[in-house]
């Protein structure tokens, strides 16, 4: 599976839809971002594809984390959503 990565001019709706598809397809999405630009994308394109995977029965978590990534020949820290349908415990 591969890493959705989002920029600060990156679709939202495109965003959206990759995540969405790839949580249907995949079971789980991770979706990387550097900038705050990057990350207002990346957040605003989960909450649309929450919506998505919400009309078709599937309720998502995300959980975020920071990640170190090289580009470039120089480390820069990324944040990185995981997304995957949310656990019910019964």
């Amino acid at each position: 599976m591969d890493i959705i990565k989002v920029s600060a001019n990156s679709r939202t709706s495109a965003v959206a839809g990759a995540i969405a598809g790839v949580v249907r397809e995949h079971k789980r999405a991770e979706v990387q971002a550097i900038g705050a630009g990057a990350v207002n994308q990346a957040l605003k394109a989960l909450v649309l594809a929450t919506g998505y995977l919400k009309s078709d029965g599937i309720d998502v978590v995300c959980v975020p984390e920071f990640v170190e990534v090289q580009i470039e020949d120089k480390i820069r820290t990324a944040i990185k959503l995981v997304v995957e349908p949310r656990q019910i415990n019964s």
